[in-house]
């Protein structure tokens, strides 16, 4: 008798609207939580930077992308596959200085906004998706790139668009990342 052959277990995709309720509800609850804007933003930050270390072998595994030679590069993979594959959108890229190192991505259509009309009385420097710009420099951490990642513009804060600044520092030295066996 032969045994069935080993499948890697399929990846559920979590319904769209839910994550996005409950980031809403996440967000809500941090705002009772902490009563300087700071405070969230920093706690959004930080979730989204322990999400983008895990996150980024599941996406190297799943996307078959290969190595990257410039930052251009890394940033059209992360708006291009990156964004598409994990929030169904492709935000355009910009690149914002001569030495190649400073790029925004332009989000015509923001998932994580879907159901929110306005700010919080009071919170106007809050940063409510401030959870995106954590994920992506972890994810650039675990791929050895230290980048400073902000949003530049709000549609939630009246502007025109949503855009996410990333800014690459520097890259980072791969022994210190590298796994003892």
């Amino acid at each position: 008798m032969s045994r069935p052959a080993h499948r890697r277990p399929e990846y559920h995709k979590i319904n769209k609207d839910l994550f996005v309720l409950t980031y809403g509800a996440l967000v809500a609850q941090l705002c009772k939580d902490y009563e300087k804007d700071e405070d969230v933003n920093k706690y959004l930050d930080k979730m989204g930077y322990g999400i983008g270390t895990r996150l980024v072998e599941d996406f190297l595994a799943r996307s078959c992308v290969r190595r990257c030679h410039s930052y251009s590069e890394i940033t059209d993979i992360i708006a291009q596959v990156a964004f598409k594959m994990y929030l169904g959108i492709t935000p355009s890229v910009t690149c914002n200085n001569s030495s190649r190192t400073e790029f925004s991505l332009i989000l015509d259509k923001n998932p994580l906004v879907e159901f929110v009309e306005e700010l919080p009385a009071g919170r106007s420097s809050l940063s409510y998706c401030n959870l995106l710009c954590g994920i992506i420099r972890g994810a650039l951490e675990m791929v050895h790139l230290a980048a400073d990642v902000t949003f530049l513009q709000d549609r939630l804060k009246g502007d025109r668009v949503t855009e996410i600044g990333i800014t690459f520092l520097r890259k980072l030295d791969e022994k210190k990342y590298r796994r003892k066996k």
